[in-house]
């Protein structure tokens, strides 16, 4: 069963965008649902429990989360979202922390709103953080003189990755969609050494870590740990708070 306590589970950090994000649909009885960027079908499996009778659609360009899904049970298939197109009877699209990977997403949004049927939703989340110490001190290091000619190939995202929710809100209500936009700053309370790193490695950091080596990784983990140590300072019970932005918007196709 659905359960919208999970709102406040404060213990599933990485979780509650998501929760924040599906707690502003609406949406009763949807036809299909669609998850564009499913991942290891974890969140997948509360969109079936939210909408049960609809016909769950989930993507994601790994092949190894899509593998993770199926183990699940949930019928993920591999996918790239910029070619992804609604099927007519898709009345939710939810999006996660996903868009952000995407240069020129806007056109895709512009495109979806075309092409979904009238009262579909489409419901996004993306990290809004680019311009914060972790992303900003991860690209100064990547570019310096020990690193650059090691990360050349590898392309960081700048702190126009994401628009502002105002422009989201722009760019759908210009499409015809009853757009409800906001952003959320998570003060999350983080704990063990190097927090921050152990924080970002999953997300801001995985392109310089498929591009390096073990031994380089290693290394590369070693000079940014004091740098975000610095930023970042930890309390003195040992914990290190660490403000994580988000945008969201929900856009409702007129019916």
């Amino acid at each position: 069963m659905w359960d919208p306590a999970k709102y406040l589970d404060y213990s599933d950090l990485r979780g509650r965008p998501f929760y924040d994000l599906i707690g502003r649909i609406s949406a009763a009885s949807p036809r299909r649902v669609a998850d564009l960027g499913c991942g290891p079908g974890t969140l997948t499996l509360d969109l079936a429990l939210r909408w049960p009778d609809a016909v769950l659609e989930a993507m994601d360009s790994s092949p190894e989360m899509v593998a993770a899904a199926r183990e699940r049970g949930v019928a993920a298939e591999v996918g790239d979202v910029r070619s992804w197109t609604p099927k007519p009877d898709t009345d939710v699209v939810v999006s996660n922390a996903v868009l952000q990977w995407v240069p020129g997403h806007e056109d895709l949004l512009r495109r979806w709103a075309t092409e979904l049927p009238a009262g579909a939703v489409l419901a996004v989340q993306v990290p809004g953080n680019f311009s914060a110490p972790s992303h900003a001190i991860s690209r100064q290091l990547a570019a310096s003189p020990t690193w650059a000619s090691r990360l050349s190939s590898v392309s960081l995202r700048a702190e126009d990755a994401v628009g502002e929710p105002r422009d989201y809100a722009d760019l759908l209500a210009d499409a015809g969609c009853l757009v409800d936009a906001w952003e959320t700053t998570y003060v999350q309370q983080l704990s063990g050494p190097r927090a921050v790193l152990e924080w970002i490695t999953g997300t801001a950091l995985r392109p310089i870590r498929a591009a390096l080596g073990d031994e380089d990784w290693a290394s590369f983990q070693d000079d940014l740990a004091p740098l975000l140590d610095e930023a970042y300072p930890p309390r003195p019970d040992g914990t290190t708070w660490f403000e994580f932005r988000r945008i969201f918007f929900v856009a409702k196709i007129p019916d």
